[in-house]
C-alpha cells in the first residue's frame, strides 16, 4: 500500500511500508554505506538474521520501516520510524528517524527532503510533538541536509555496545 508519492525531477516514487521481499535491497542500501560495511553484509548467508530482525519492527506498532520505489519498483531509499511515548517534556511523544539512505545516484533530487517532510507529517498523525534523530559525527553533508530542513543540532550522543 503506497503511503505517498513523489513526482522529482520527472521521475515517480513511492513511499510505502516495507515487506519481507524489500528485506534485501534495504540491506543493500546500508551495505552500500561507506561508515557501515563492516558491520551490515549484503552477503545472503545473513539473510536469515535480517528476516528475523524484519519481523520483529514488522510486528511491533511503535515501528515504521519504510521504502521508497521508483517506477520499476526498484527499492531507492529507506528509513525506519519508532514512536517514543515519554514523561518528559509534558509526557511529550517523539519520532526517531533511523537507517536513512537514498541511492548515492538519486541523492540531490529532492528524495531526501520529500521523504523528511513525509516522516514529520507521520509524526504529527502519531501524537509526535518533535522528530529526533542522530547522525554519525562524520557526515558532515549530512549534517547540513538536515539543518537545511530545519533540524538543529541540540545533543551528543553516547552509545553503549553490549
Amino acid at each position: 500500500m503506497t503511503l505517498t508519492a513523489f513526482t522529482l525531477s520527472g521521475q515517480h516514487f513511492r513511499l510505502r511500508r516495507a515487506g519481507a521481499a524489500d528485506v534485501g535491497p534495504i540491506i543493500e542500501l546500508l551495505a552500500a554505506d561507506e561508515l557501515r560495511q563492516d558491520v551490515d553484509s549484503a552477503d545472503p548467508e545473513h539473510r536469515g538474521v535480517y528476516l528475523e530482525a524484519f519481523r520483529r519492527i514488522d510486528a511491533d506498532p511503535a515501528q515504521l520501516l519504510v521504502v521508497v520505489a521508483d517506477e520499476q519498483e526498484n527499492v531507492v531509499a529507506t528509513m525506519q520510524l519508532t514512536t517514543i511515548p515519554g514523561l518528559a517534556r509534558a509526557g511529550a511523544t517523539r519520532l526517531l528517524v533511523e537507517a536513512v539512505r537514498v541511492d548515492a545516484r538519486l541523492r540531490g533530487n529532492g528524495l531526501g527532503s520529500a521523504m523528511m517532510a513525509w516522516a514529520a507529517d507521520e509524526g504529527r498523525r502519531r501524537g509526535a510533538s518533535m522528530v529526533q534523530l542522530t547522525s554519525d559525527r562524520s557526515r558532515g553533508e549530512a549534517h547540513r541536509f538536515y539543518e537545511r530542513l530545519g533540524f538543529t543540532p541540540s545533543h551528543v550522543g553516547f552509545k553503549l555496545f553490549l
